[in-house]
């Protein structure tokens, strides 16, 4: 069972009982899912063609993480101590919806995190107050999709799950029913 049916089958009946909704409508559900990187310090002493192979293995990557198109980030303002110039690319984000989204999850879960080296689980601390739930993944490298052998640059990724909980309780109850693996 995929998580899309999952969340059909089991997570609605099961939030309208715990809650007491009185409709499907009123249960949360997953939103969106926000996958974006930072690669300001990968190209900050890079110029021309080497800061272009940079930027382009880091959108590809990204890229087929998704399965969807990374578009580029700019910086909104110059920092001379950062060696920033406002307008230049400093990252990369991708916005999931629909399906997409769910099978993006799915790997996450079911491949990504379990791979991915001394995980203890997601910590009840990566869900904010109104319930959306942000992850940190070290490497790229952890996704199937990507070939270690070929990466020139690792970069880690940060993972955005909005949801429309409106506390940090019904956020996390959606996502322990979903089988997000938190710690104990």
């Amino acid at each position: 069972m995929n998580l899309r049916e999952k969340y059909e089958k089991e997570v609605i009946p099961r939030m309208m009982e715990h809650f007491g909704y009185k409709s499907r409508m009123a249960v949360p559900k997953i939103d969106k899912v926000v996958i974006n990187t930072g690669f300001g310090k990968l190209v900050a002493n890079k110029t021309g063609d080497d800061m272009r192979k940079t930027i382009e293995g880091i959108l590809t990557d990204t890229s087929s993480v998704a399965g969807q198109h990374a578009t580029l980030v700019a910086a909104k303002k110059s920092i001379a101590g950062f060696k920033l110039r406002e307008g230049v690319p400093v990252g990369a984000k991708v916005t999931l919806r629909g399906q997409r989204m769910y099978d993006f999850l799915e790997r996450l879960v079911n491949i990504v995190l379990p791979r991915s080296r001394d995980f203890q689980g997601i910590s009840m601390n990566s869900v904010d107050k109104e319930g959306n739930l942000t992850l940190g993944i070290k490497e790229h490298i952890f996704f199937p999709e990507i070939s270690p052998e070929k990466v020139r640059n690792m970069f880690g990724l940060e993972v955005s799950i909005a949801n429309t909980a409106k506390s940090r309780e019904e956020g996390l109850k959606l996502f322990q029913l979903l089988e997000f693996p938190f710690q104990k």
